[in-house]
């Protein structure tokens, strides 16, 4: 039987320090300071071919551990549009049918080697795949699938219907479906659940298949002291299965267009503000429910991952709600939100706090009054910290042991590229802190990270690998050439491997289990 399994961050400059009433309070991660890495599993090499929830993740959770890291850091799973942006997802609970490992359908005999190998897209040969699956279900893979199919129902349902519907209108976006569809007409569901059968049934394998993968990817990781830690978007888009099927739960029209829009105002990234497009919640009819539906969503993505960024906390205090006839972000305004009453009753079905908030961007003292009111870890991002002031919450010195450090995000540049484009003066503020005539920065960086004394220090592989703005993930306020960056093993040298796991042992964020293992090695 198959175990239940399981907005774009936005960070901006250095905000005024505020007490963390809750800084020395025991974290989700209890009281071993750790190190770990921020990838997502699209940059493994070979994606998409053949999927990255396969050997290629093995690898790399084996890279991990031989590097002293015991945290994996990544963006969110979902399946994404066109533009590939994971903080745009078609569901808030399902997973990205492309992650898929071709050869582990290979193993489960539904998959051939020729197939593989065949042009085929690698849709095309899931769907293979689903056919021979379908063709022989019986036994106990079909009692493994209906079970599956029954205990994920909340969300598996909707999600399917949506897919096919979404395939049989063309791709378009549901508001744009014909209205019978677009409006839950009971007689048009009931007709594309008898007529496509086969359809839905091939949706509820995709999820299935990446259920049962990304379960056997997390219990090898677990076993190997790794902790998976993702990315929980605040919104979801308006195209997207939970807005067409849940439409009382979000600020939209009775045609289903969103009457305001989420995103930010002016900062760091953009003169304009960021408007991303989202609708944004109906929080009363949320509230009155007892935030159930926020309960059910990070239910399933606890059942995926050790802990959880949740994105943009701040709009969980108030929210930038923008009209969604403005071009840009500047002219919206901000409405509170029910922060408070929404974490208390997380809060009491989480006791041990699994959660990080994505407290970037403009930050109120009544943000950080809500996460120290929860316990709430925070971010440190060094990017942020060197404007001059002693008090930047970005600097080393400022982090508590309830701060989340990184070099930078995905959001940000690469650290080198980052150092590379200062100007003079910003060189000369750096410089007061890092030595910027080293040759191998980013470094200094890096060490500045790894020996605050945060609990958990973040490095994005670019950074570990000296990479400059080449090789930056994803740029905020724009669309294009975003989310497609990948590694290549022959870039992890024995010399990397070494030189990560002296820096996380000096700073001492080894674990006891691997320093005893060392010591080991070196006495033999």
């Amino acid at each position: 039987m198959l175990k239940a399994v399981g907005q774009c961050g936005v960070a901006a400059q250095a905000t005024p320090k505020v007490t963390d009433s809750n800084a020395d309070q025991p974290c989700a991660w209890g009281g071993q300071r750790r190190a770990g890495v921020l990838l997502h599993p699209t940059s493994l090499p070979e994606f998409p071919h053949i999927g990255c929830l396969g050997k290629h993740a093995y690898f790399f959770i084996d890279f991990l551990e031989t590097c002293g890291q015991q945290v994996w850091q990544m963006l969110p799973l979902g399946p994404t549009h066109e533009d590939g942006s994971p903080y745009q997802p078609l569901s808030a609970y399902a997973g990205n049918r492309r992650f898929i490992d071709l050869y582990g359908l290979q193993s489960l005999g539904w998959l051939s080697q020729e197939q593989i190998e065949s042009d085929a897209t690698h849709q095309a040969k899931v769907d293979m795949a689903f056919n021979a699956f379908y063709a022989s279900l019986s036994g106990a893979d079909e009692k493994s699938f209906g079970e599956f199919i029954e205990q994920e129902k909340y969300w598996l349902h909707d999600y399917a219907l949506f897919c096919v519907i979404r395939e049989l209108e063309g791709g378009a976006s549901w508001v744009d479906w014909s209205e019978p569809l677009r409006d839950h007409d009971e007689f048009a569901l009931s007709r594309i659940k008898s007529e496509h059968k086969e359809k839905l049934a091939a949706v509820f394998f995709e999820q299935y298949i990446f259920a049962l993968q990304w379960q056997q990817l997390k219990n090898y990781a677990n076993k190997k002291d790794v902790q998976l830690f993702g990315d929980m978007p605040i919104f979801v888009a308006l195209d997207s299965a939970e807005v067409w099927a849940q439409r009382q739960y979000f600020d939209v029209d009775e045609s289903g267009y969103p009457r305001f829009v989420a995103g930010v105002p002016p900062d760091y990234f953009s003169a304009t503000g960021q408007r991303w497009g989202n609708p944004h919640y109906n929080w009363s009819a949320i509230q009155e429910q007892g935030f159930d539906w926020w309960v059910k969503r990070c239910e399933h993505d606890l059942k995926r991952f050790d802990l959880i960024r949740i994105d943009h906390f701040r709009g969980f205090e108030a929210y930038w709600k923008i009209p969604v006839e403005c071009d840009t972000a500047i002219d919206g305004h901000w409405e509170k939100a029910p922060g408070e009453a929404l974490f208390k009753v997380l809060s009491e079905r989480f006791p041990n706090r699994p959660f990080v908030a994505e407290d970037l961007g403009i930050i109120t003292d009544e943000v950080t009054a809500l996460r120290n009111q929860f316990g709430l870890p925070g971010m440190g991002v060094l990017q942020f910290a060197y404007d001059g002031h002693d008090d930047n919450p970005h600097l080393p010195h400022n982090y508590s042991y309830a701060t989340v450090a990184y070099t930078g995000t995905h959001d940000n540049d690469t650290s080198l590229g980052w150092i590379q484009s200062l100007d003079e003066h910003g060189r000369k503020m750096l410089a007061k802190h890092i030595d910027i005539a080293t040759r191998d920065l980013p470094w200094p960086m890096i060490r500045e990270v790894l020996e605050s004394r945060a609990g958990i220090a973040i490095i994005p592989l670019q950074d570990i690998l000296m990479l400059d703005s080449a090789h930056r993930m994803n740029t905020p306020g724009t669309v294009e050439h975003n989310w497609q960056w990948s590694f290549e093993w022959p870039m992890l040298k024995k010399t990397l491997c070494a030189k990560l796991l002296h820096a996380t042992r000096h700073s001492g964020r080894l674990s006891s289990s691997k320093e005893k293992s060392l010591r080991a090695s070196n006495d033999d």
